[in-house]
């Protein structure tokens, strides 16, 4: 990667991997996409150079590239889980229609494409526990679809057109930077802002509810580390099964009490992410991912809820505890 276009840099993974990125590579060649209405601000804005990219303009995506000879495009623009199954049709139209013009832009450009799958591309009857990396793929979510799609979609044009496409499946991703922004897994990261506030926590997802989860510098790691990775080691391109951890509300709520003596949570369940959350992995095999291009996650649960925690209680300015 030289030169580099962010579809999406003011997303929840967006905003993150465009800073990573400009830490790791010279932050004047890491180009932040963005929509109107969703323009980058603070460091993401003044740290490098920034365009309006829409991934539904085709044009706009093929302008962007040739004016900062793109050679590497990360496309993470989509409606996440729960968002996409109130508006459909717009969710088909970032997710595939989207896709679609960043792979010909790609095609007439010779860039590498990065598009992040999901557990979400799997569906009730797919093995749970654990997922194979290759195994039957039948979501009944329009998100789910999309991803499947758009990973079959990548496979050809790699095949075909020999675009260098690339992805991974991400679990469930928790951050203390970025918000929430409609996903199935998010009462993962509103569990510890609740605690953090001192406030009861309502959770949307029952007991016993398992889904892989994964905290966001491990994913970010993963979306540089696959596209750095040599090519002629992967038998896999979209998408690759990346796994970090596996708990469902209990375990989760207990290993913050470790930390949060009075912390509290009641359930009040949603039933449209319940069903999602029902149809979706209990734990993925990573094995592919970890013997094509060495992938391996660097936090478990308590590392992670120690410095989730310590970063929240900065954020939010609230005395911090001895975590």
């Amino acid at each position: 990667m030289k030169n580099v276009l962010i579809i999406g840099s003011t997303g929840q993974i967006g905003s993150e991997l465009t800073m990573k990125l400009r830490r790791e590579y010279p932050a004047g060649n890491i180009v932040a996409g963005y929509i109107p209405g969703a323009e980058p601000k603070g460091e993401l804005l003044e740290s490098g150079p920034a365009e309006v990219v829409d991934i539904t303009n085709a044009q706009m995506i093929a302008d962007t590239v040739r004016k900062y000879k793109i050679d590497t495009i990360y496309n993470l623009a989509a409606l996440l889980s729960a968002v996409a199954e109130a508006r459909p049709q717009l969710a088909w139209k970032i997710g595939v229609g989207g896709l679609y013009n960043t792979l010909e832009v790609a095609r007439e450009n010779g860039c590498a494409v990065f598009t992040p799958s999901s557990i979400g591309s799997f569906g009730e009857t797919t093995p749970h526990n654990p997922t194979p990396q290759d195994t039957i793929q039948r979501p009944d979510t329009i998100y789910g679809v999309t991803k499947v799609t758009g990973e079959l979609l990548s496979d050809y044009y790699a095949k075909r057109f020999g675009v260098d496409t690339r992805s991974v499946r991400f679990p469930g991703l928790i951050s203390y930077t970025t918000l929430p922004g409609g996903g199935t897994t998010d009462y993962a990261v509103e569990i510890y802002y609740s605690a953090v506030k001192g406030e009861t926590f309502r959770c949307p997802i029952k007991p016993g509810t398992f889904m892989d989860m994964m905290y966001m510098p491990d994913a970010l790691r993963a979306a540089v580390e696959i596209m750095e990775a040599d090519p002629s080691r992967l038998k896999h391109r979209n998408s690759f099964n990346i796994a970090s951890m596996s708990f469902d509300p209990e375990i989760i709520y207990n290993k913050i009490k470790e930390y949060v003596p009075d912390f509290k949570m009641e359930y009040d369940l949603d039933p449209l992410r319940q069903h999602i959350a029902d149809s979706w992995p209990d734990r993925l095999d990573d094995t592919c991912a970890r013997e094509e291009w060495d992938w391996k996650p660097e936090y478990d649960l308590d590392s992670m809820t120690r410095d989730m925690l310590q970063n929240l209680h900065k954020k939010l300015h609230v005395p911090e505890l001895a975590v």
